[in-house]
């Protein structure tokens, strides 16, 4: 398509009075920034017009194409199987890939994994992943391949030929506070995604204090708008609304959360990991063909644990990719933090509330996270829980135990820490850990969860 087919003003000026731009001029945004024949003034005031009218569900739908299509699209159709992926919003000790990616492989799914970093309060996968000494996340595409088909799966962290327009696009809109857009959010997701070559995709979409969305009603618009991006490039797509109101299982950090998926692999997982877990390990196992149903793919995910299978996997997984798999046994030799340091309860009562932002905030300030990009992880920092939401306390009892190398952070941390959690007199109601279920359908509300 010729660059003089369109007027960007035109395009401009079209979004900014809250008329429909089409596919074609998408395309032409987005290749022409990619290019650098479009200035950032104009693809920024684009992004403003989109952000404050709105793109429906076709402009969404085109803009990630055009921005799937700046990159390599990998074609995976040499590997057998239907190709299934698993993609959460993030949240606070979200370790999730790290159970539910062997439980799937073990069930005879291929899961392509592209990963993230964490940044803000939120842990990244890759993180996680290179806390294990020695594993390797930055593999050429070759190898990428090769592991898959030896493995049954794969994680690593995206080539530079990986949608790059997103990667573009999502620095202007972190400049021009156009971001907390759900269209413009939905469609850096899903270029990713799709670019992986799956056939499937199943959705962990998290709300609460924890999460960047708020509330259920943020959650679920921006679970519909992911479920409509991905079934019009024809890839089945299923998305749950899962509760990030307190942390997720009672580990917090990079290697902690290695070894609480140890635990979970072993057959000792924290009951709300496993719950989160096996509904979305079942969804992929039913969508990659290997139960007829979900409820048959959540006994599939829960027999691969009992049975050893998914722990075999995820050793396997650890070899391919250069980790110390002699930890996989033996996670205690892992080299501990210099300092740990003790958060207590200030009265008697219940946990009745658990600011899971702050607290991550708190793992970052001990070394967990990055503040910016730079900044250097920590693995051995963060948190391990000792109570959370419902459980009893009596003054002075701990709540947490920390572990940092930085001695400097203990003293902010600990009060932070502190006034994250709101200890109350009357035992709150259990959290619903899955609400909702979205699919092509539309949503469903999910009764009987623990």
């Amino acid at each position: 398509m010729s660059k003089k087919s369109f007027n960007p003003v035109s395009i401009i000026r079209k979004k900014r009075e809250g008329k429909e731009v089409s596919k074609e001029e998408i395309e032409y945004l987005v290749k022409q920034y990619t290019r650098d024949e479009l200035p950032d003034y104009q693809m920024s005031a684009f992004l403003m017009a989109a952000y404050l009218n709105r793109l429906n569900n076709d402009e969404a739908s085109a803009l990630t194409g055009a921005m799937l299509h700046s990159g390599k699209v990998l074609d995976l159709s040499d590997i057998p199987g239907k190709k299934v992926d698993k993609h959460s919003t993030g949240g606070v000790g979200d370790k999730l890939s790290l159970i539910l990616a062997p439980i799937v492989a073990s069930c005879g799914v291929p899961v392509p994994m592209i990963s993230g970093r964490g940044l803000g309060h939120t842990g990244g996968t890759l993180d996680k992943l290179e806390s294990i000494t020695g594993f390797e996340v930055d593999i050429s595409l070759e190898r990428y391949r090769s592991i898959l088909k030896e493995c049954h799966m794969v994680m690593a962290g995206a080539t530079e030929d990986i949608a790059p327009a997103d990667k573009r696009l999502y620095a202007l809109r972190d400049v021009t506070a156009t971001v907390e857009s759900i269209p413009l959010i939905a469609g850096s997701i899903m270029s990713k995604k799709l670019a992986e070559g799956i056939d499937a995709l199943v959705l962990d979409v998290k709300f609460g204090s924890g999460a960047f969305m708020k509330t259920i009603e943020e959650a679920k618009e921006l679970a519909e708008t992911l479920v409509n991006i991905g079934e019009s490039f024809g890839k089945e797509t299923i998305a749950y609304l899962s509760n990030m109101n307190q942390p997720l299982g009672y580990k917090i950090g990079n290697w902690l959360e290695v070894e609480e998926s140890i635990d979970a692999l072993n057959g000792k997982g924290p009951g709300d990991v496993m719950t989160v877990t096996h509904q979305l390990a079942g969804t992929m196992i039913y969508l990659g063909g290997k139960a007829s149903t979900v409820s048959e793919g959540i006994e599939k995910s829960k027999q691969a644990i009992t049975k050893g299978r998914a722990m075999e996997t995820w050793k396997k997984l650890v070899d391919a990719q250069e980790g110390d798999r002699r930890l996989m046994d033996n996670p205690g030799k892992y080299p501990k933090a210099d300092h740990d340091f003790t958060i207590k309860a200030k009265r008697d009562g219940f946990v009745s509330a658990m600011d899971a932002y702050e607290i991550g905030m708190a793992s970052v300030e001990l070394g967990a996270g990055r503040r910016v990009k730079e900044d250097t992880i920590d693995p051995a920092a963060g948190f391990v829980l000792k109570k959370k939401i419902g459980d009893s306390v009596k003054k002075g009892e701990t709540i947490a135990t920390g572990f940092t190398n930085n001695k400097q952070a203990i003293d902010a941390v600990t009060e932070s820490f502190s006034q994250a959690v709101t200890i109350g007199d009357e035992k709150p109601e259990p959290i619903l850990m899955l609400t909702h279920k979205v699919d092509k359908k539309g949503i469903h509300e999910i009764s009987h969860n623990s």
